[in-house]
């Protein structure tokens, strides 16, 4: 069976212009060179470092902006080349919830005019058969009918991202980008908000790709991993296999860091020095060599190329 989402080569690069005449002197390597594929009902849990060009890949997946080059096949279909009005009764099928519920909901409208709106968009039912089918989403993200008057100030957190969950289950979606939908949120209400996603993939066989740089929420709810740096994925794999038996020495490094939940047992370190590289003139090679403890001079000048070394276990890295 085919990948419902199916990625390959995508890229993204944004150009820097200086002068008068606003010529283009370097460009931003936001994502480099990514493939990765989503089945139907399943998680990929796409993690990183901030600034690694995870969020930049949701949006380009989706053409919230456009990729300088690769392909986004939906059902076997490239989307990437479909202008705006093939495109638009495709956009039903993906959706996203951003990572700030405030900012990503208009002050000034009630809630349940955002969660409707994208049925009045695409002209679905009449007024009351509309209002019928917000009524229903809120009863099924955990909140009350009452509340489709209020506006988005008069919510805590946790009841925002359930609205902007709401608002992206409107047009019932075969694929969602979570982008860091808990990171602004209370321990206490992330679990809440990532229980309600696992529930609502059980209940109509959700896609996901959850973005986030929470490898315990990752370890929670994702059913493959994608490990990137640098607008590279540099390992894949399923959860279970990623997380007892990481090949990259950036993997082993996110690893080592997650604290442990009991206090008697330690988890061994993995020294990593420097800072991340600028994505405007990212190293030669392989982009973790500056900071990798284990580089070999073929890392600083051979870009190592993603292949598989076990059954579903992808790395790019030249020691493996």
């Amino acid at each position: 069976m085919s990948p419902l989402i199916e990625v390959s080569d995508l890229r993204k690069y944004y150009p820097i212009r200086k002068g008068v005449l606003r010529r283009q002197v370097a460009q931003v390597h936001a994502v480099d060179g990514v493939s990765f594929a989503v089945n139907e009902a399943e998680t990929l849990g796409l993690v990183g470092e901030s600034g690694c060009g995870k969020s930049t890949v949701g949006r380009a997946v989706l053409r919230l902006i456009e990729p300088t080059a690769g392909a986004v096949k939906l059902r076997g279909r490239d989307i990437t080349q479909l202008g705006k009005s093939d495109l638009r009764p495709l956009r039903r099928e993906m959706q996203i919830v951003f990572q700030d519920p405030f900012s990503s909901l208009n002050p000034r409208i009630r809630v349940g005019d955002i969660v409707g709106e994208p049925l009045k968009v695409h002209g679905i039912g009449d007024r009351r058969q509309r209002e019928e089918k917000v009524a229903q989403l809120f009863a099924r993200v955990g909140l009350r009918a009452a509340q489709m008057r209020n506006y988005p100030h008069q919510f805590s957190g946790g009841q925002r991202q359930r609205v902007s969950i709401a608002r992206a289950l409107a047009l019932d979606p075969s694929f969602i980008v979570a982008d860091e939908p808990v990171s602004a949120l209370d321990v206490s209400i992330q679990a809440q908000v990532i229980n309600l996603l696992m529930d609502l993939q059980r209940e109509s066989r959700l896609s996901y790709l959850f973005i986030s740089h929470n490898l315990a929420v990752v370890e929670h709810i994702a059913h493959r991993v994608a490990v990137m740096y640098l607008g590279r994925i540099v390992e894949y794999a399923d959860k279970a296999t990623l997380f007892t038996r990481p090949l990259h020495p950036y993997t082993e490094a996110l690893l080592a860091a997650v604290p442990m939940p009991d206090p008697t047992l330690k988890r061994q370190k993995r020294h990593v020095s420097g800072d991340v590289p600028s994505p405007i003139s990212p190293p030669s090679g392989c982009h973790f060599h500056p900071r990798c403890p284990y580089a070999e001079a073929r890392c600083r000048v051979e870009s190592p190329v993603l292949r598989e070394v076990a059954t579903g276990h992808q790395v790019a890295c030249h020691l493996r």
